[in-house]
């Protein structure tokens, strides 16, 4: 046994030793030959240990976000997936890898579309072709439903279990395609009128690379992370995890409404409310009162503990940002893209040393004015307990003119 031991030290050290030498400038073609011949086939959770390593010893998250693509290319193919287990239908890595089917025929449909255009000469108009573009295109913005549901769902179980760094890394990759898809919907924007030449253009520069950023991530879940999850997460953390999923949606796919696992206690069964009232200073709740109350508020609330960890948040009816029960537990910073997580770290930092109380932010979203504010709680003595975030979609009070008075009740 420790002779394997050493075996399994041995050969992540010479995995790691490969991944800094593509940091270092190597070309990535000489470093997969080096890999094969060294180890041949690298087992997958390797390559996920060896990731968390480098980045617990100081290699920066943006540099392996940077690797992620070489490191990728230089294992296609040397992975190894020996007793890896299988999800059957109505999983939620069942559910994953469906969805990634369909991100595939978009992705192929568009190729194909793209290969019309080597029939037509530059200069000729190419609305047809640019439709059909579009079509498979739009389709393929469905995948943030997907990344979401691995981000706020998968992603917090995998922490609890000490696993941060891919995590993370790969939230880094989500947002790189986000950022590609976005600039080829506004691409289409103006795309009215272009030749074929032009939307030749278009696919090289910036379809192209959308469509090879979502096929590289399924390369990578399926090759790496789902194998990982299926060895790491319990029964009943994939039982939380199907249930909250429809909150978020699905991608190309309709998953079974069922699927049948060890039983798991929810959330209301794990919690037994105190007999009696909850009384504060200036009155008293039952907790179905407290909770109504908290969710009837028009706004949606996150507490986060003194410690940055998230301990609630409201369960309103309109709701503004994917919430869901998995991350609570969660450290604050692990909820955030890492593009942001500086400023969350500022913010908790002037909070926590009473430089500030209040952060306030607004921004325009898919049409609404939505107001973001973030407060610090203290107790009397001025201690920090912790954060309030507090969103609300204020596009109806700013439109409003004129009085609406409380006699006015009724009347139209």
């Amino acid at each position: 046994m420790s002779e394997l031991i050493d075996n399994t030290r041995k050969n992540r050290e010479i995995l790691k030793h490969m991944i800094l030498q593509l940091h270092e400038g190597r070309a990535p073609e000489a470093v997969k030959k080096q890999l094969a011949d060294l180890l041949g086939r690298v087992p997958y959770d390797d390559v996920v240990q060896v990731e968390q390593e480098l980045i617990s010893e100081g290699l920066p998250q943006e540099e392996v976000l940077k690797l992620c693509d070489l490191h990728s290319a230089v294992l296609k193919g040397q992975i190894d997936h020996q007793g890896a287990r299988q999800a059957e239908e109505g999983h939620p890595v069942h559910t994953f890898i469906q969805e990634n089917r369909g991100l595939q025929q978009e992705c192929a449909a568009l190729e194909n579309a793209a290969k019309q255009l080597d029939q037509a000469a530059d200069a000729d108009p190419a609305m047809e072709s640019l439709h059909v573009l579009q079509t498979h295109f739009n389709q393929l913005q469905e995948v943030d439903k997907h990344y979401r549901r691995k981000e706020y769902l998968l992603f917090p179980f995998l922490e609890k279990h000490g696993i941060t760094g891919p995590p993370a890394v790969m939230w880094g990759k989500h947002d790189e395609a986000r950022r590609l898809l976005k600039a080829g919907q506004e691409a289409f924007r103006q795309a009215a009128g272009l030749t074929a030449g032009e939307v030749k253009t278009l696919w090289q520069l910036v379809l192209k690379p959308a469509a090879d950023a979502i096929e590289e991530m399924i390369y990578k879940e399926e090759q790496i992370l789902f194998p990982m999850c299926l060895d790491t997460l319990t029964l009943e953390e994939w039982q939380e995890i199907f249930q909250q999923s429809a909150e978020i949606g699905f991608c190309l796919y309709d998953p079974p409404m069922s699927w049948q696992a060890q039983a798991a206690r929810t959330v209301t069964e794990q919690i037994t409310a105190a007999d009696g009232r909850i009384t504060l200073a200036s009155g008293s709740f039952t907790v179905e009162e407290l909770t109504a109350l908290l969710n009837t508020l028009p706004v949606d609330m996150t507490f986060v503990d003194a410690q940055d960890t998230v301990r609630w948040f409201s369960q309103g009816k309109e709701r503004i940002f994917d919430r869901n029960r998995s991350i609570l537990g969660r450290k604050v910073q692990m909820c955030h893209p890492p593009s942001s997580v500086h400023v969350v770290e500022k913010i908790l930092e002037d909070f926590r040393s009473g430089k500030e109380s209040r952060a306030p932010f607004w921004i325009t979203m898919k049409g609404k004015f939505v107001h973001i504010e973030y407060f610090a709680l203290r107790d009397p003595s001025g201690r920090y307990l912790g954060t309030l975030e507090v969103t609300q979609d204020l596009s109806e009070k700013r439109a409003l003119q004129g009085e609406q008075r409380l006699l006015s009740y009724g009347k139209e």
